[in-house]
């Protein structure tokens, strides 16, 4: 995973970054509630593996991830699902893992942004590693190649892909898993061309004096675009690193629960848009949202591209296509 140019240690450079003891907690103080297991108190993790959950249960991931022989935190955060019955048993799981663990439960929902934000705060390792709830590992030595990277680069942000080589295979999801894999499973070479775009928060590396200095803009509400406006940002004033060490997203929605998503997410490009105008104008979404501004009737035939997306007759990969549509139409009107 060593990059070119890179030297294997990076001691000298990477004497702030060491883990920070517990001190006042964040979570404590805002009114959450902690579960911590016996291998919290008095870690000294290198790395903090947070994983944000809403109404997800990250059993698999937790599991794979559970190893003693690294020096590593893991922090999940229950984001106001309202499920007692959830929350029951992730402090159940988080109890029983050997590597150090903590569970933050919120009892509101606080989104996307402000969610990682807060799991960060948790956080005592000097590099942050986020992954979302229904990701999973594509080999067992996930971590190690991760840890190793971090010793070789001491990276500022670094995103590792992820494909779709774990998830099922059903038909609800066939639209989904063709999306992914025109526009979201690539591998790091095509993802170096625009690095800044292709940050995903599934599989992100980050130093922790990196993020102290760029959280995420909590100004982002609902699902969408917060990561890559982040990945923007950041960009300006650090290099974005892309490595293969791949994690599968088994969460493929329907192409219902995917429009509701995209529904959700145009305030938020158009966000994106207004506060980087100069990198987000080379986009192929943003240049098809311009276009559709201009058609005429755009509000009258976009239900259609929604009602092919969602109907079961058009082949796959006409689904997807109108899905794509519909998702620049919805940002027309948000630029």
């Amino acid at each position: 995973m060593r990059e070119a140019g890179y030297p294997r240690s990076l001691a000298s450079q990477t004497r702030t970054l060491e883990p920070r003891a517990d001190r006042s907690d964040p979570a404590r103080e805002a009114g959450a509630s902690l579960v911590d297991n016996r291998a919290w108190v008095g870690a000294a993790p290198r790395l903090s593996v947070l994983i944000p959950c809403y109404r997800a249960e990250p059993a698999r991931l937790l599991e794979a991830l559970n190893r003693t022989d690294l020096p590593f935190e893991i922090v999940v955060l229950d984001d106001g699902s309202g499920d007692e019955g959830l929350a029951d048993r992730l402090a159940a799981i988080i109890r029983q893992l050997a590597v150090p663990a903590r569970f933050i439960r919120l009892r509101t929902n606080e989104g996307r942004a402000k969610g990682r934000n807060r799991l960060a705060d948790a956080a005592r390792g000097g590099f942050l590693l986020f992954l979302d709830a229904d990701m999973l590992p594509d080999t067992a030595d996930f971590m190690d190649l991760w840890l190793g990277f971090m010793d070789a680069a001491a990276p500022a942000v670094a995103f590792g892909g992820y494909t779709l080589d774990q998830a099922p295979r059903t038909p609800a999801a066939a639209v989904h898993r063709a999306l992914a894999l025109r526009s979201d499973c690539l591998p790091a070479e095509v993802r170096r061309r625009s690095p800044e775009k292709h940050v995903f928060t599934s599989n992100l590396l980050v130093r922790r004096d990196v993020f102290e200095s760029e959280p995420f803009d909590p100004g982002f509400a609902g699902w969408g675009w917060e990561d890559v406006e982040w990945g923007v940002r950041v960009s300006r004033r650090h290099r974005i690193h892309h490595v293969d060490i791949p994690a599968t997203h088994l969460g493929l929605d329907p192409p219902a629960i995917l429009a509701a998503k995209y529904e959700q997410s145009a305030p938020n490009f158009g966000r994106l848009a207004a506060a980087h105008p100069d990198i987000v104008r080379a986009y192929r979404s943003y240049r098809a949202a311009r276009l559709l501004r201009r058609a005429p009737l755009l509000q009258l035939w976009r239900p259609w591209l929604k009602a092919m997306a969602l109907g079961e007759v058009a082949p796959v990969r006409l689904r997807a296509f109108a899905l794509r549509l519909y998702r620049a139409a919805l940002c027309a009107e948000a630029i």
